[in-house]
């Protein structure tokens, strides 16, 4: 029998930071909206990652809704940090980046949202909770998002 945490299908993202060098991508699970008026979206970010550096020095940052098509990227984008591994070169390098509002951002996701840094709350367990303000946002596709179980299926959670 599943967690209890692990029962609903919860959708994959990747969130596109951006510095002075570049930009890096992470996975995240935990990603909720937490607020309608205005939309304000809750991130878990874990605080040992180059994301984590990157939000705490910049303002503005791409969420993207992952297709299944972005599978086979998930262990680059998830198991290597980007304090050490360049996510930037080997993106490129697969031709998987295109462009969104002056943003280099992922091809073939289901959908795109600017997010615009709110606030920063406290380290929560091993990850720390940060809210942001949803800026322009697309949706491109509606069917074939990556989920938690076909991360499951795929044997890259266990």
């Amino acid at each position: 029998m599943k967690r209890p945490w692990n029962i609903i299908d919860s959708p994959i993202y990747s969130l596109a930071t951006y510095n002075e060098e570049g930009f890096n991508m992470n996975i995240c699970t935990y990603v909720t909206v937490i607020s309608l008026k205005p939309k304000i979206y809750c991130l878990a970010i874990d605080p040992k990652t180059h994301t984590f550096t990157n939000i705490r020095k910049e303002n503005k940052f791409v969420l993207q809704l992952l297709n299944i098509d972005n599978l086979s990227i998930i262990r680059s984008l998830g198991k290597k940090s980007g304090k050490n591994y360049d996510k930037e070169k080997y993106l490129k390098k697969k031709d998987l980046i295109t462009k969104w509002n002056n943003y280099e951002v992922l091809k073939n996701t289901n959908a795109m949202v600017e997010l615009k840094y709110k606030e920063h709350y406290k380290n929560i367990g091993d990850h720390d909770l940060f809210t942001f303000d949803i800026g322009k946002f697309k949706t491109y596709n509606e069917k074939d998002i990556l989920t938690f179980q076909d991360l499951i299926n795929n044997k890259i959670i266990l």
